[in-house]
């Protein structure tokens, strides 16, 4: 005879991990595609307020990397800390995958002579790898660091807040750990570049260092944060979906303690 509750039970036990794969998927994709992107271009969103110019540049391999936080706090509120943690180190494996198939194109032959800026001639069809592999090298190094610290402090402050508020306030450790961990990132990843990889942020002529560093750790971190406070709503409204849809109640450990006390 056919069981139809366990038809069910599979039923639900694929979604879920359908649900698991898309989200690890597109944290992964967008990984990959922001750090091959990096810091190839920076784009200049420079706008006037009050009469005054206000720089605002970021760089294109910044424009995804919202969508990373938000499908890691979609991870912790949904499958827990576990699970979004063996996200941030497969992330980390993708990272050292990327470098690698980077060096090995480099390393395999014909091998072009090079010019003093550590690049092919011009002419050189191969140019543009190089030149690819080049600043993906700096920034993938750097990003690599700030992608570990940052995530790992999303997924542990995600879950400080979500213990001390039981379980309630979805908005406060969404943003709170989005908004704390991508300040974490930006000066990472900005300051990491500068000193790993000093051709890659030129700084401007008559500009200090600090000012250079700071125009472009304050932009990114903006960009970011009003990137975060967008996708509240979204987050809430994915989170109040998936959960129906996947029969998950997130808030479930934490009315057992209140019904224990």
């Amino acid at each position: 005879m056919f069981d139809f509750g366990d038809h069910a039970g599979n039923n639900i036990s694929r979604r879920r991990e359908v649900v698991f794969l898309i989200l690890a998927g597109l944290f992964l994709g967008t990984l990959a595609i922001l750090n091959v992107l990096g810091i190839s271009r920076q784009i200049d969103l420079s706008f006037t307020l009050a009469g005054k110019q206000i720089p605002f540049i970021v760089f294109v391999g910044v424009l995804p990397y919202p969508i990373t936080f938000l499908c890691t706090d979609f991870i912790s509120e949904l499958y827990g800390k576990r699970r979004a943690n063996t996200v941030v180190w497969v992330g980390l494996l993708l990272n050292i995958w990327v470098l690698f198939i980077l060096w090995l194109g480099g390393a395999l032959p014909p091998h072009p002579d090079l010019m003093d800026d550590g690049l092919p001639a011009l002419t050189d069809p191969s140019r543009t790898f190089f030149q690819i592999r080049k600043w993906t090298f700096g920034a993938t190094i750097a990003s690599m660091i700030a992608y570990l610290t940052a995530q790992f402090v999303d997924v542990h402050l995600f879950h400080l807040i979500r213990q001390i508020t039981k379980g309630k306030m979805l908005w406060l450790r969404n943003n709170g750990s989005t908004l704390t961990s991508q300040m974490v990132d930006s000066i990472s990843v900005v300051t990491i570049t500068y000193f790993y990889a000093k051709d890659a942020i030129p700084i401007q002529p008559g500009e200090t260092v600090f000012h250079g560093l700071m125009i472009l750790i304050l932009s990114n971190y903006a960009y970011k944060m009003v990137s975060a406070l967008l996708d509240t709503i979204p987050f809430y409204i994915g989170v109040k979906y998936l959960s129906q849809y996947l029969q998950l109640d997130p808030g479930k450990e934490f009315r057992k303690k209140e019904f224990h006390q």
